[in-house]
């Protein structure tokens, strides 16, 4: 059934359900994502969101916020967690690479903090985007392109 891979990550997010462009709710639920591909990414809600529902998701990083609108393929309840699985596919292209953009980011950032507290000095998000990009991008590549 799936037409991409799914990788396991955990990235905070909100999200509102929208009709006709805008919010049905004003209020934002937050949640984290389970995993992330290429086609869309599943996150987990306390309450169930109808499977045909548009929603906005946003993912924040530092002092950005990245807005994706997708649309709810799926919501099946996790009997262990309680919680229910909620799978979206992105509406456009380029909303799935924002969402690429924004783990790769949060992988840098994950990377300048351990190697931060390996040399036991600070490392700018720069100096960490260019080490991590020539060691791991061309991987990063081949996960998902």
């Amino acid at each position: 059934r799936r037409k991409f891979i799914r990788h396991p990550l955990c990235f905070p997010l909100a999200y509102s359900v929208v009709e006709k462009g805008s919010p049905v709710d004003k209020k934002e639920t937050r949640s984290k994502t389970i995993n992330i591909s290429v086609g869309g990414l599943m996150f987990a809600a306390k309450h169930p969101v109808d499977a045909v529902a548009t929603i906005i998701v946003k993912m924040p990083f530092e002092d950005k916020i990245f807005n994706i609108k997708a649309k709810v393929v799926r919501c099946d309840r996790n009997p262990e967690t309680k919680l229910n699985n909620i799978g979206v596919r992105f509406y456009r292209t380029n909303d799935a690479f924002k969402v690429k953009l924004i783990e790769q980011i949060y992988l840098i950032s994950e990377y300048r903090d351990l190697k931060s507290m390996q040399t036991g000095k600070q490392m700018s998000l720069e100096a960490a985007s260019r080490e991590w990009i020539k060691r791991y991008s061309e991987r990063f590549k081949r996960m998902y392109w």
